[in-house]
């Protein structure tokens, strides 16, 4: 014969022994979130360090997340008054806040990859097929410039139309493989490939210096990397805006400067280490973003599932004015995960 030991126990006992485990939980979550707060602080000490404005996406899941507290409040309030109806409106309404708060945490991803801020720890700097380094590329008899991640013509930005002029020009080069040919449309009409100083010609479909000689293969490959950052609209930077406007690079707590492609601090260019050091960091900040948001949205997602139960109790009549405690004990948990992204937000608000 079976026996349910919890309904065995008293109801005072009971409800400490849930909210009890249920403090544990919380207690386990915030350490795990301040040890994971505490190293995105360690790791910015002496390195370079992006920092950018938050997604529009993050802000309205903010508020929605604050909405599902109150929701969830109220059908507290109308639960303790028995009114069935009202309750399982709110429990609804704090479920689909919930599920709504996970559409707009994904949209907030989304604008941040269309930024060029990804969860995959990329540079800061763009190293492989930078422009210039390698390759430049003469448009109407003048040399294409970049500029942080502007490409300029004499000293002007390239139009939207002259942009995606270039942009058609570099993907002819996406599908570069060794030993093979391919073909370029009007070479030399408008666009002219310079390597390393000497202009390219185009040779029985491939490319050749003035001497004939045909480009190496890992030149080629740079060509290629050059030209999806042509087509990403990437110049010097991954993330894409302009520096000092649209993000921020710090080293050391203290913003940097860039001028003539190299980064300086209050006027000063820095040493030649640093700049290779610069060139070489990882954007650690945006990863480190990623996972603390994400890993949120996992304990969101399920405690979501739990949601789904107290709603289908809900209309299921089970929760009454004496018997509620599921109920109650859900809504410490829920509005704690809501204070949680509020400290999360305004911490990456104003460290991020």
């Amino acid at each position: 014969m079976r026996v349910d030991y919890e309904k065995e126990l008293s109801p005072e006992i009971r409800e400490k022994t849930k909210k009890n485990l249920v403090y544990v939980g919380i207690f386990s979550i915030i350490m795990l979130f301040a040890g994971f707060t505490s190293a995105y602080i360690v790791s910015m000490g002496d390195s370079f360090w992006l920092k950018y404005p938050m997604p529009n996406g993050f802000w309205v899941s903010t508020v929605v997340i604050i909405l599902s507290s109150f929701f969830m409040e109220m059908a507290i309030r109308f639960v303790k008054k028995n009114n069935q109806k009202m309750l399982r409106f709110f429990i609804a309404l704090t479920l689909i806040s919930g599920i709504s708060f996970v559409y707009f945490q994904f949209q907030g991803y989304k604008q941040l990859t269309s930024f060029g801020a990804h969860a995959v720890n990329n540079h800061i700097i763009v190293t492989q097929g930078r422009y210039g380094d390698y390759f430049e590329i003469k448009y109407n008899g003048s040399f294409i410039e970049v500029d942080g991640n502007d490409y300029k013509l004499n000293g002007k930005n390239l139009t939207t139309a002259q942009m995606k002029e270039l942009q058609a020009f570099a993907n002819q080069f996406l599908t570069l493989k060794r030993n093979e040919s391919f073909e370029i449309k009007d070479y030399g009409k408008k666009f002219v490939l310079y390597y390393q100083s000497q202009p390219l010609g185009l040779v029985n479909t491939k490319l050749c210096t003035p001497d004939g000689k045909e480009i190496q293969y890992v030149d080629q490959m740079r060509l290629k990397d050059l030209s999806i950052n042509i087509r990403d609209g990437r110049g010097d930077f991954f993330v894409k805006g302009q520096i000092g406007k649209d993000f921020k690079l710090l080293f050391k707590g203290k913003e940097l400067e860039y001028k003539d492609r190299t980064l300086q601090m209050n006027g000063r260019k820095l040493s030649r280490y640093l700049q290779i050091k610069a060139m070489e960091s990882s954007d650690t900040g945006t990863s480190y973003l990623y996972i603390i948001t994400f890993l949120h949205l996992m304990h969101i997602l399920v405690t979501l599932i739990f949601m789904s139960k107290l709603t289908i109790s809900s209309f299921s009549g089970r929760f009454t004015a004496e018997e509620n405690l599921s109920l109650r004990v859900g809504a410490i948990f829920w509005h704690f995960l809501g204070l949680l992204w509020i400290y999360l937000l305004l911490f990456l608000l104003f460290i991020h």
